[in-house]
This record gives structure tokens, sequence and C-alpha cells, in this order.
């Protein structure tokens, strides 16, 4: 009898999670007629082990956020091997830190000021790219995040501000309502930040922000309900963190 390894485990576990998500995920989208397709579902791997982000990538989760820049180029380092990894930044970004991540990640979601977005233009000619990246909004203005408030005058002077920057792309919109028990008591939140998107769009002229990066484990189906491109689940995905493992 073949003993399963501790891999293997994580693989079979991590399977499950996933199903029972892809199932939730074309329910939300049969609800609001739209294609799962247009969804990108982003594994936060914050604090998790490489050894779960390996099994993930054996079940074939590609998208990979993280909110904490030495964790993150850790493992980028350490994941090197695997193709088509595609990494997000989810997190906060320090200041003196923005020369770290420029040309890191396929998307920066957390940009929330132009100081920020001024030092990434800065250095992303360095990868002669164009650095993808969202506008954190702090949808409910709370003290304990960070985030642009949601006021439309303020997002479209900066959005104009970082259009005249080289070496960025602006592509959407992310945010994080307040925590609550019903997830359906974040509905208004998410739909204040697609109206949001639609008036930078209209603003400015151009079809910009496409992206509305919302949506959590508490409450991705009512996000995907109003437009939500990417979400963003950690531990139904991965199970529980670690935060003395730090990723290891």
């Amino acid at each position: 009898m073949t003993m399963q390894t501790e891999a293997d485990k994580q693989v079979e576990l991590i399977q499950k999670r996933l199903h029972f998500v892809q199932r939730r995920i074309q329910d939300a989208c049969q609800l609001c007629k739209r294609d799962p397709e247009e969804l990108t579902l982003v594994a936060v791997s914050k604090f998790q082990p490489v050894s779960k982000i390996r099994a993930a990538y054996a079940c074939g989760i590609r998208n990979f956020g993280e909110n904490y820049a030495e964790e993150a180029l850790r493992k980028q380092e350490e994941l090197a091997d695997l193709a088509g990894l595609h990494w997000h930044m989810v997190g906060h970004i320090q200041s003196r830190k923005a020369k770290m991540l420029a040309g890191r990640f396929e998307l920066i979601h957390s940009v929330d000021s132009i100081k920020l977005a001024r030092l990434l233009a800065r250095h992303s000619p360095d990868h002669n790219l164009l650095q993808d990246l969202l506008l954190q909004v702090n949808l409910a203005g709370e003290a304990s995040k960070f985030g642009l408030p949601p006021e439309l005058g303020a997002l479209v002077d900066i959005s104009r501000q970082i259009l005249s920057l080289p070496g960025l792309r602006l592509r959407g919109l992310m945010g994080m309502p307040p925590l609550v028990e019903n997830p359906d008591e974040n509905r208004h939140w998410f739909a204040r930040l697609r109206q949001l998107a639609a008036a930078l769009n209209e603003e400015i002229g151009k079809p910009l922000f496409t992206q509305l990066s919302m949506g959590t484990s508490a409450d991705f189906e009512v996000a995907i309900m109003e437009g939500a491109t990417h979400i963003r689940l950690g531990e139904t995905i991965f199970g529980s963190r670690n935060s003395q493992e730090q990723g290891k």
C-alpha cells in the first residue's frame, strides 16, 4: 500500500477547497449572467509556506497574491522553477520598498498615493516594461485601512497625474469594504467601486478602468455580482495561516 506524502495531502486538501470555491463562483456568475472566465482568482498566499503554493500550483492555480515585499520576493525566487506564475501585490507598499517591487508583479493592486506611483514609475523602466496597477480606494474611510478617498475628483486628479508618468499603466480600482457578518451588507460598497470606475472612464475619456479587485473569502460572491474581475481568496484556498512561519 502506497503511503500518502505530506505534499500529496496538501494537494488533495487544496483541490477540495478549490472545487468548492469554483462551484460557488459558477453559481454567483449564473445569478448575474456573467462568464466565470471573466474572473481572476488571486490566491492570497501571505504567511503560507511555499509547499502550499506548490500544491495550489499543482491544482491549476496560477495567480498568487502577497502582502509583504520581502516575503513576496523570497517566494518568487524559491518558486522560480514553476512556469506561468502570475504574482500580484495586494498589500500596502511602503515608499522605501517601491524600488524592490517595480517590475516584479503582473499587477499591483494597492497604489494609494501619487508618491508611490512616482516611485514605481522611476524604477519600472529599469525592467523595460509597463507596470500594471490599480488604485486602492478606502471605500468606507476606515482609519485602519490604506487607500484613496472614494471621491471622484480626487481619483480623477491622481489618475491624470499617473497617466503622465512613464512605465505605468492604470487598469482599474481595488477596494476592501468593512468586515461584516452578512456579506450582502457590502453590496453597496462594491457597487460604489464599480460606479467610480465607470465615472473615471467617462471623465478621462478612455476605458482605462476595466478591472475591479474586490471580494475576499468573506464576500466574494456578492463582489462577483457587482462586477469584480479579481477576487482575492486566502484561507478559503489554503486553510489557516501560520504567522509564525512567515511563509517559510
